[in-house]
């Protein structure tokens, strides 16, 4: 396991990840969003985006991104 990454590292990485792909504002209000809803994201991830990869949602975040 010497590729794991600390939960701080990871943490970091997903909320840069969330910033780039929402900017900073809409990044906050994802956040306060799940925090303030009981959230499972497991089933929330099967039911929004049934057959699309991890990967594949990047994707497209990216590209909704660049077109702002």
């Amino acid at each position: 396991a010497r590729n794991m990454i600390t939960d701080t590292e990871i943490k970091l990485q997903g909320v840069e990840a969330l910033i780039m792909a929402l900017g900073e504002v809409q990044a906050e209000r994802f956040i306060s969003l799940i925090l303030r809803e009981r959230f499972d994201y497991t089933e929330w991830h099967q039911k929004l985006w049934p057959v699309q990869s991890i990967e594949q949602i990047s994707q497209m975040a990216m590209a909704q991104r660049q077109k702002q």
